[in-house]
């Protein structure tokens, strides 16, 4: 890297630095990331209906202040989304439903504590990590985005396809059914390109498509209530209390998951190919591959809380780089802040660092800022959180049930929304009994959507041939690598003869 780069990205960092410390700033900055940890908290909320509703209210604050503050609700809503998948199995945001996983499991054997801070301090490692990577390294990370076309961004869906299917749950069938059974769930409504309804069975409630949130919520939560109510002994608490700080043991498992989910969660932030959801579960994948006791993943592993978690903060926080530099919204929220941007008559781009980089750098510096303030708010709350555990499970499960359907009717003021959170429910119950894997439905409703969008734009570039998707050495490296984890436990079986002959 030219070293008179590096000191200009530096030198301009430190300048936005003294603007994210100023005192209106800072307490900006402090607002949003209180707001974003108690969005995160609540499902059904989210960052981006947030900043939907905060628009108005900031269209007189001074510009640098105001997307301050977006951004600290922005990646403040990851925090607090980890906070009831581990407690409560209730991802508050899709990026933290693989934090559930092993959170839950952890809290469950009274290991709440050591999960909510190894996700809390990953979470501030990645952050620190991925700010510094966006200030030295955002002209070449958008360089390297803009050579994924369609064709690209299909193989990456398709790669993150295959690897859910492998790596959630023993059986891989069950895992390949959850997997399209949420695809399809996630084509449901009007086509966009067609303006024809397509599996809403003439229901017009369902041509707008289903929430993810809605269905994440059924799944787990729902699920878990109604799973817990049938096969549980009601007098006992839900959960365990245990000890609240990490051990050395939990330190030295988790310090290199934090780097790991780092380095995977950045690059994805950086390119339209499904958010956060992508790199979370690449990181599990990850985590489980490397560990040395794999057999503990699904009994509360905290490496499978650290990785996803620091994955979660590094993509979020390297959205900025596409959003800044090109205008390009790689989510809904990253969106909303776009039209924060044009609410004050700015136009992200490559001219915005020349034309306002007071506000680029200080936004930028704020993540430094809002990191440690977001550390120093959830760590002494460990505490209070695992607090919650003790309560009598028959109230706790009541709470929940009357959560999600709260944030479920807040999201479009529909009483068919409840119904389908039921019916959600129902599914989830029956899948966990018999063993089905949820995450991969859910992955599949998230990605289904951008896949088939991708798929179509690929096939009219390379009008209709097949071929095209493998025209470019990293569209066909990547189906290459799909096909090839698809295809290795049949590999494995076939080679493994042959071994033990020689």
């Amino acid at each position: 890297m030219d070293s008179s780069v590096t000191l200009t990205a530096l030198h301009a960092l430190a300048n936005g630095l003294l603007v994210a410390i100023a005192p209106d700033n800072l307490l900006y900055a402090f607002l949003g990331c209180l707001l974003g940890t108690a969005v995160g908290v609540l499902p059904g909320v989210g960052p981006a209906v947030t900043l939907a509703l905060l628009l108005p209210l900031t269209a007189k604050l001074e510009p640098t202040g105001a997307m301050i503050m977006f951004a600290g609700v922005y990646y403040g809503a990851m925090y607090g989304g980890s906070t009831t998948a581990i407690l409560l199995n209730t991802p508050g945001e899709s990026g933290s439903i693989v934090t559930s996983l092993e959170g839950n499991r952890m809290a469950r054997a009274g290991r709440a504590g050591p999960a909510l801070a190894t996700a809390a301090i990953g979470s501030f490692v990645a952050g620190l990590l991925a700010t510094a990577i966006v200030a030295l390294l955002a002209p070449w990370v958008v360089e390297i985005a803009l050579l994924f076309g369609p064709a690209e961004y299909f193989a990456l869906l398709a790669l993150a396809f295959v690897t859910v299917t492998v790596t959630l749950g023993k059986d891989r069938l069950k895992g390949a059914g959850a997997l399209i059974a949420g695809i399809a769930t996630g084509l449901v409504g009007i086509d966009g390109q067609t303006g024809q309804p397509r599996l809403a069975m003439g229901i017009p409630e369902l041509f707008d498509g289903i929430e993810v949130t809605l269905i994440a919520m059924g799944l787990f939560a729902i699920g878990e209530t109604l799973y817990a109510a049938v096969h549980e002994d009601e007098e006992e608490s839900i959960l365990q209390t245990g000890r609240v700080r990490m051990t050395a043991e939990d330190w030295r498992r988790s310090w290199p998951a934090w780097l790991r989910g780092t380095a995977i969660g950045f690059p994805f932030g950086c390119i339209p190919a499904g958010g956060v959801e992508i790199p979370t579960f690449l990181s599990y994948a990850v985590e489980k591959r490397l560990s040395k006791n794999p057999e503990a993943f699904g009994h509360g592993a905290i490496e499978g809380v650290a990785g996803p978690e620091a994955a979660n903060n590094a993509g979020v926080t390297a959205a900025l780089v596409p959003m800044l530099a090109l205008g390009l919204p790689v989510s809904a929220t990253a969106a909303m802040m776009l039209a924060g941007f044009q609410q004050y008559g700015l136009q992200p781009g490559p001219l915005l660092f020349v034309t306002q980089p007071e506000l680029v750098w200080g936004l930028i510096a704020s993540l430094l800022v809002g990191n440690i303030v977001l550390l120093a708010l959830n760590l002494p709350l460990v505490g209070l959180w695992v607090r919650l555990l003790a309560i009598p499970k028959r109230w706790l499960y009541a709470g929940i049930v009357v959560f999600a359907m709260l944030g479920t009717y807040g999201m479009r003021q529909s009483a068919f929304d409840l119904w389908l959170l039921l019916g959600a429910g129902l599914i989830g119950y029956g899948m966990r009994r018999s063993g089905w894997p949820l995450a991969p439905a859910v992955i599949g409703l998230i990605l289904g959507p951008l896949a088939e969008g991708q798929l179509r734009r690929a096939l009219a570039i390379s009008q209709g041939q097949w071929s095209g998707l493998t025209a470019s050495t990293i569209s066909a490296s990547l189906l290459g690598l799909a096909l090839l984890i698809a295809l290795w436990p049949i590999l494995s079986e076939w080679f493994r003869p042959r071994q033990t002959a020689l």
